[in-house]
């Protein structure tokens, strides 16, 4: 089976369009998408709809951090997630609102791979997989978890990042090369982090996304030119949302 994995579309309805349309032209059977589905973005409604109709076919689902705080606004403003959470959530209809509330933290593929927004070591915590401690301890708890697991597939960071563990334990970090199929054999442990489709942060601004396939034990990392100007400009048009919300999109960070 040929898995397209998508992670932080946060609200991006142009980004999500053009990854999926190159994901199926790409091969992808199926869809996963790995939290933080809204936020900061200007079309999270839209994107809902796309994700809902894909998970009553078959994709699997798991929630975000970004997920949590548009279910539940905070009164006051802590830090940037919070700056979209209200408007986020008034633009929902409750259909949308009960889907994401019944969102699990986790979730599986097959019998070895498990989805986790960010690390699978207390993924209600949200702590980010950015760094090879974070990395092992997260597939350490992935393991524990269930030994079966060969595949922890994460968001949160934005960046695309792979890590697997040698035969004697040793930890290592692979960049990869988008576009370029990475052999990921499972007598080995690994850990994805699939990128932002809807948010890129490294200087970049092209969308984000990988195509695992099972069969062939392959993991190959995207990127998709997308109207990053016409999601831009679907921020700036609420009149609600902080500008530079926009231009992080125009940017890629």
């Amino acid at each position: 089976m040929k898995y397209a994995l998508l992670s932080d579309l946060h609200g991006n309805l142009q980004a999500l369009d053009a990854c999926l349309e190159h994901a199926r032209a790409n091969g992808a059977e199926q869809y996963a998408f790995i939290g933080d589905l809204v936020g900061y973005g200007g079309n999270p409604a839209q994107v809902l709809d796309r994700v809902i109709s894909l998970v009553s076919c078959g994709a699997s689902c798991v929630r975000g951090n970004h997920e949590e705080v548009t279910l539940h606004p905070p009164e006051q403003i802590r830090c940037v997630q919070d700056e979209s959470a209200e408007w986020t959530h008034a633009q929902l209809q409750p259909l949308q609102l009960s889907f994401l509330a019944n969102l699990p933290l986790t979730a599986k593929l097959e019998h070895n791979v498990l989805l986790t927004h960010a690390s699978a070591h207390e993924p209600d915590q949200w702590h980010y997989v950015d760094n090879s401690n974070a990395a092992e301890r997260s597939m350490r708890a992935a393991a524990e978890q269930d030994p079966a697991i060969r595949y922890v597939f994460s968001g949160h960071v934005h960046k695309q990042a792979l890590y697997f563990l040698t035969p004697t334990a040793k930890l290592m970090r692979f960049t990869p090369e988008p576009g370029v199929a990475v052999p990921v054999p499972s007598h080995r442990q690994w850990l994805a982090i699939v990128g932002s489709c809807g948010q890129p942060r490294d200087d970049d601004a092209r969308a984000m996304y990988a195509l695992f396939d099972s069969d062939a034990a392959t993991l190959t990392f995207q990127r998709v030119p997308y109207d990053h100007i016409a999601a831009a400009a679907a921020v700036r048009a609420t009149h609600a949302l902080p500008l530079y919300f926009a231009d992080r999109l125009e940017w890629g960070r």
